[in-house]
């Protein structure tokens, strides 16, 4: 698995102001925290799992290969640490599940059938709306 202590000391925390209501204490105090990982200048991680990690989490890396979180929650600053810990981790660990592979199926073939069947019939009744040509009258 993954070293934990190593990669918490390779973590980077930043305390910004919260954005949203919350009168005048808001305006002077910086309670939400932004966590930075970069996966691909971690020590603690092997090249599998960095390779895993890009994969899985490349929607969420900056071009630079750095993992961002923030958390705002808490008016606590060292809750929303904490919290911010826990949700890396968890991400963390969820990307370095390998996907499970696709089992291929087959379409059964009664399924073909009705449906080649429906088709045929709403087929038909369009057929019927339109008017007869002129060699078919007689």
């Amino acid at each position: 698995m993954i070293n934990e202590k190593g990669i918490i000391n390779e973590l980077s925390f930043k305390a910004i102001r919260s954005s949203g209501a919350g009168g005048q204490h808001v305006n002077k105090t910086s309670s939400k925290v932004e966590l930075k990982f970069n996966i691909l200048d971690s020590r603690y991680l092997t090249v599998i799992q960095k390779e895993l990690l890009v994969q899985n989490l490349s929607s969420r890396l900056t071009s630079h290969g750095e993992l961002i979180l923030q958390c705002g929650e808490s008016r606590s600053q060292h809750q929303n640490k904490s919290i911010v810990i826990e949700r890396f981790f968890n991400l963390l660990n969820k990307g370095l599940e390998f996907p499970e592979e696709r089992k291929k199926t087959r379409i059964p073939k009664t399924a073909k059938i009705k449906r080649l069947s429906k088709k045929r019939k709403i087929s038909e009744k369009k057929e019927n709306r339109k008017p007869p040509k002129p060699d078919e009258i007689n």
